[in-house]
């Protein structure tokens, strides 16, 4: 069974903030990787979309970091994400981590036990309970990195969704200066900095992953009650 997470309990009080596009100012990573893998997204569905209020904190956040870094710019990889999409790419993720460990997805023993553990660490499970929705079916939550100003994306010491210890946050924290690694943690730590001063609270075990209004905003930022649930936004 996958783990609770600890902001599981914190109560969600509905905002009723609509799902929008994401404007052209914000650079999408296309095409979209679990699009081209075949996720569910259903007709006329867009990843890029994200609540009303999450979208001017990530125009903000843009601002800030283009203040410091003028020729940089956020990249956006992944935002809305139905529960029917959460479910095809925790199995995705799953089957993927297996192959790279040399083991069968199929089977059930100790070894895939361990790497489900491990998967996750990182991908929410695909919850249809309205009190513990994955964060990204509920519009608060983006995957995202930075880029140049011609949209390609600058090395930040591991790939968006990578399984194991790369991908927290501080992984390189240790790097000696002048290092392509301190590089990579420098990297890592504006887009934090510019995305916690637009009120977003990063997730624990992701670089790459903000929110806000979700439970896990309001479980980092010891708030009483997040503000978004999920959401179907089909159409």
């Amino acid at each position: 069974m996958p783990a609770l997470r600890p902001w599981s309990p914190i109560p969600i009080a509905e905002a009723g903030e609509p799902l929008d596009d994401l404007p052209a100012t914000l650079w999408r990573l296309e095409p979209h990787p679990y699009q081209a893998l075949g996720a569910p997204y259903g007709p006329g569905a867009s990843p890029f979309r994200l609540r009303r209020g999450v979208i001017a904190r990530l125009v903000t956040a843009q601002a800030l970091l283009q203040q410091q870094r003028p020729e940089w710019r956020l990249a956006i990889f992944d935002a809305w994400r139905p529960i029917a999409v959460q479910a095809f790419m925790v199995r995705q993720a799953f089957r993927e981590a297996c192959r790279e460990r040399g083991l069968d997805p199929d089977a059930f023993g100790l070894p895939q036990q361990a790497v489900a553990a491990e998967v996750d660490r990182f991908w929410a499970p695909p919850s249809r309970d309205p009190a513990t929705p994955p964060p990204h079916s509920t519009g608060a939550a983006v995957d995202l990195t930075l880029a140049e100003a011609d949209g390609q994306p600058l090395a930040m010491g591991g790939a968006i969704d990578a399984i194991g210890a790369i991908s927290e946050p501080s992984h390189y924290a240790a790097a000696a200066l002048g290092s392509e690694a301190a590089d990579w943690h420098a990297r890592r730590c504006l887009l934090a900095a510019v995305m916690a001063a637009a009120g977003f609270a990063q997730h624990p075990n992701e670089w790459w992953h903000f929110s806000h209004g979700d439970q896990l905003w309001a479980w980092r930022g010891q708030e009483p009650e997040a503000r978004y649930g999920a959401v179907a936004g089909e159409g």
